[in-house]
């Protein structure tokens, strides 16, 4: 059952459809109801296992060594590793774009 990705011209939004079944019939916009959908080209990715991942960071020796020393970068990375790339929850954003940066989050911080 596939999620269908389009692009709406009025109010210049981003959706994910999910359909049933496949279709080649452009529905309407759910929040603007105007039939100015286009289909984008969606892209996939594929998991690495959690030994690929755990050999792709032991043998980066730079990512190794911040992480012994807390390097907030090094930690920052670790953990787009470990997550596949996803996106952090919002409620993390603001941490994570400091440690990009360099500051290591203090113990009262929310992440």
């Amino acid at each position: 059952m596939p999620i269908y990705e389009y692009w709406c011209g009025n109010c210049r939004r981003k959706l994910d459809l999910f359909s049933a079944t496949y279709t080649t019939e452009v529905p309407h916009c759910p929040e603007c109801r105007k039939d100015s959908l286009q289909r984008l080209f969606s892209s996939f990715s594929t998991q690495k296992s959690y030994k690929d991942v755990y050999d792709s960071i032991l043998s980066d020796t730079q990512m190794t060594k911040g992480l012994l020393h807390n390097d907030p970068q090094a930690l920052v990375e670790w953990n787009k590793r470990m997550s596949g790339g996803e996106p952090v929850a919002p409620e993390y954003r603001e941490t994570i774009e400091r440690m990009e940066k360099g500051e290591m989050p203090s113990s009262g911080d929310s992440a």
